[in-house]
């Protein structure tokens, strides 16, 4: 791992920073989410952390600005990101007047915790988004591993903001099974749409980079890996807690729409930066 000009890490720090600022701000104005920080067990906040440095670990891993990759600067990285995160997050929610003098040390972590873990997953992408970086070798050799730890982050950074609210668990319990049935269905279409019929800009590479040998195999994958991040992000916000299983499918469910668009549009960024490549 060799040492980085001062300046340059200046400049990927600034565009980090910016990054998380961009993803996580809707969930420093929320409410909820300050609930679920404050109520949420030391266990829990472990979990959280784990599964945030793994989610990390791999996207450094399989997409990150260097374009070659060991296990000590995955790991380097992804710590570093998270320590960021949770600066961000600290200062935000003092600047916001939600870390009290009087607030109690399990309030305060909590709050940092939730609110940084996503901060970090917002930083590590808005360093290498928001640069003139790319690495399209390191893209090329991605497998199917790679394809769907980028799904999932892009699922957890548009899903998270949605997640904490109390929005979620009332269209779960109001909405008729057959029409959330037709809100999977929606959510598979809108992934196909998106990764094999659309226009957008890396399209059609990720047409023929798929996770399975079809098309719609491909856009089920990236629903499965969204309802999966979805399930987690509902766990970590305390909305399984007190709720039966069928409560909670139904949220998974809900939350699984906003969370494939973000795990489609994050397979898009891979065959945006592959045919960046192939321009140069």
């Amino acid at each position: 791992m060799t040492a980085r000009p001062i300046r340059e890490s200046l400049q990927e720090y600034a565009r980090g920073l910016a990054g998380g600022l961009l993803f996580s701000l809707p969930l420093l104005y929320t409410m909820e989410m300050w609930w679920a920080g404050h109520n949420a067990p030391p266990e829990r906040l472990l979990v959280i952390i784990a599964l945030t440095f793994v989610l990390l670990l791999g996207y450094n891993h399989f997409a990150g600005l260097r374009e070659e990759s060991d296990l000590a600067s995955d790991v380097f990285e992804s710590i570093e990101e998270m320590g960021l995160g949770l600066l961000l997050a600290l200062l935000m929610l003092a600047v916001l007047g939600q870390l009290t003098a009087d607030a109690s040390v399990g309030e305060v972590v909590g709050k940092v915790v939730m609110e940084g873990m996503t901060a970090a997953i917002g930083l590590s992408v808005g360093t290498e988004q928001l640069g003139d970086i790319t690495q399209p070798e390191r893209l090329r050799r991605m497998g199917r591993e790679g394809e769907i730890v980028l799904a999932g982050l892009g699922a957890v950074l548009v899903a998270a903001n949605v997640a904490p609210t109390e929005e979620v668990l009332m269209i779960a319990v109001e909405t008729s099974p057959w029409a959330l049935i037709g809100l999977a269905a929606l959510s598979v279409a809108m992934a196909w749409l998106l990764l094999h019929y659309s226009e957008f800009k890396g399209a059609g590479r990720v047409a023929r980079t798929r996770l399975t040998g079809f098309a719609l195999g491909g856009a089920i994958v990236t629903y499965a890996v969204a309802l999966a991040m979805a399930a987690a992000l509902l766990w970590a916000d305390g909305r399984f807690d007190g709720a039966g299983w069928v409560a909670g499918v139904r949220q998974v469910v809900v939350l699984g729409f906003p969370a494939v668009l973000g795990a489609a549009a994050a397979r898009l960024l891979l065959g945006a930066g592959l045919d960046e490549g192939e321009d140069e």
